[in-house]
């Protein structure tokens, strides 16, 4: 079959290398995006201010970002038209653009604004379900807010690995955002081999299925299915374990 030729044309490289940029671009994504989603859960945990029901609001409205709208929003932001593409001047001074168009660095950029949202609500939850009473008597032993924040999060710290897990879910599963400031680009390297600089597995199912050549999008799917169950079942073990301690 057509499609099995092109599976061995492509053969394991393309494949290991499909699942690398994905894992690459998703956990460097989730990293900054825990840090960004934590600073933020803490500071609207510990600290009430005005405007704290808007700002809860834009995150809740956040996990339901259309990512091709996030992936536009990227897209005109690093173009040569946009602040960061085209730089910027102020007054006589004026800043050269950075060129992050089409390179794992905007698809990073793209999934960090689709799991911090995400993060941040189940990491928000968690840390206001931790018991008042756990705050009450870190202060009153003389703890500092560093301190009772460090305890907060480590009794709500299951809450915490969820809502990590649930940010990688929504990362390492994005198709739109991904597919439009990455360019979805594979090349041939010096071998003749196929390789992905930034094709992810959820774009290069999208190219397959178009091309017709389902084998290699079944592998791929199968793949990409295996690392959302892994996510899931991690998932399920530490809301197991929160449960019983």
């Amino acid at each position: 079959m057509a499609g099995a030729g092109l599976l061995s044309e492509f053969g394991t490289r393309y494949l290991v290398s499909v699942v690398l940029v994905t894992l690459q671009v998703s956990l460097v994504a989730v990293g900054i995006s825990t840090l960004i989603s934590l600073a933020i859960s803490l500071t609207m945990g510990f600290v009430d201010f005005r405007g704290k029901r808007v700002v809860e609001t834009v995150i809740n409205t956040g996990m339901g970002f259309p990512s091709v709208v996030v992936g536009l929003a990227v897209l005109l932001l690093l173009s040569n038209q946009g602040p960061v593409g085209g730089g910027f001047a102020v007054g006589p001074l004026r800043f050269g653009g950075v060129e992050l168009l089409f390179t794992k660095e905007a698809m990073v950029v793209s999934q960090c604004i689709l799991a911090v949202p995400v993060i941040t609500s189940v990491s928000l939850s968690a840390i206001e379900d931790v018991d008042e009473s756990l705050r009450d008597a870190a202060f009153a032993a003389g703890g500092t807010r560093r301190d009772v924040q460090l305890a907060v999060l480590r009794e709500a710290r299951y809450g915490l690995i969820t809502a990590i897990l649930a940010g990688f879910g929504r990362a390492v599963s994005e198709v739109g955002s991904v597919l439009i400031v990455g360019g979805n680009i594979a090349i041939r390297n010096q071998s003749g081999e196929l390789v992905s600089l930034t094709r992810t597995l959820t774009t290069a199912i999208t190219i397959e299925a178009r091309r017709g050549q389902y084998e290699v999008g079944i592998a791929l799917g199968v793949v990409l299915l295996a690392l959302a169950l892994g996510v899931n079942a991690v998932g399920n073990v530490v809301r197991a374990r929160g449960e019983h301690s």
